[in-house]
């Protein structure tokens, strides 16, 4: 009886291990990094992939593109004439110019829990204004949360869930940029590429 017990445990802790292998294995959480966007030249102009995450941008022309560890690795393209911003140094409001900051989030979510989590995030932030509207990205459904604030300026964000992650693109504007940055982000929309 008691070889039979030590059998039947040996088995339901070697099941338990492999389950609990199996779990992490399914929950584990992937991280990105900037390494995981190359820009090239194209007849066309620069653009950036992260094949990883399925997406492909076209840099802004004559627009700076840096790479930013943060999130989980993303880019950042900004007009010339950006002032009050640096990569380095992210101090919003934008003082003039235009910046677009594109960031991937290896997780699963919808829209409920995106517009949940943007709402906590603003009640910080000196909102002036905080519009949330569904529109569709390279033919994919994206939520829009056009905002202005105290602290950050004027920005428009689109966030696109596909698979399970998470494509996140943001435009922010000086205060007399705001027309020409918006322009700019429609057409810079028009060339993504989410797979």
């Amino acid at each position: 009886m008691t070889k039979k017990k030590i059998i039947i445990l040996t088995i339901v802790i070697l099941a338990v291990a492999v389950g609990g292998v199996f779990y992490w294995y399914l929950n584990r959480e992937i991280k990105g990094s900037p390494d995981d966007y190359t820009i090239e030249e194209t007849e066309t102009g620069k653009i950036v992939k992260n094949e990883r995450a399925g997406l492909t941008v076209r840099i802004p022309e004559g627009w700076i593109e840096e790479k930013m560890d943060i999130m989980e690795g993303s880019m950042v393209f900004y007009s010339s004439d950006a002032e009050g911003y640096r990569p380095e140094k992210i101090k919003p409001p934008l003082k003039q110019g235009c910046i677009i900051e594109v960031a991937i989030a290896y997780k699963k979510t919808n829209f409920k829990e995106i517009k949940k989590e943007i709402e906590e995030a603003h009640k910080s932030l000196g909102m002036k204004s905080d519009e949330f509207e569904i529109i569709e990205v390279d033919g994919k459904p994206a939520l829009k949360n056009i905002f202005n604030s105290v602290d950050l300026g004027y920005s428009v964000e689109i966030y696109i869930p596909n698979r399970d992650l998470l494509c996140g693109l943001r435009i922010s504007a000086g205060p007399e940029y705001i027309k020409q940055c918006s322009q700019e982000f429609d057409k810079f929309l028009k060339n993504i590429s989410v797979e």
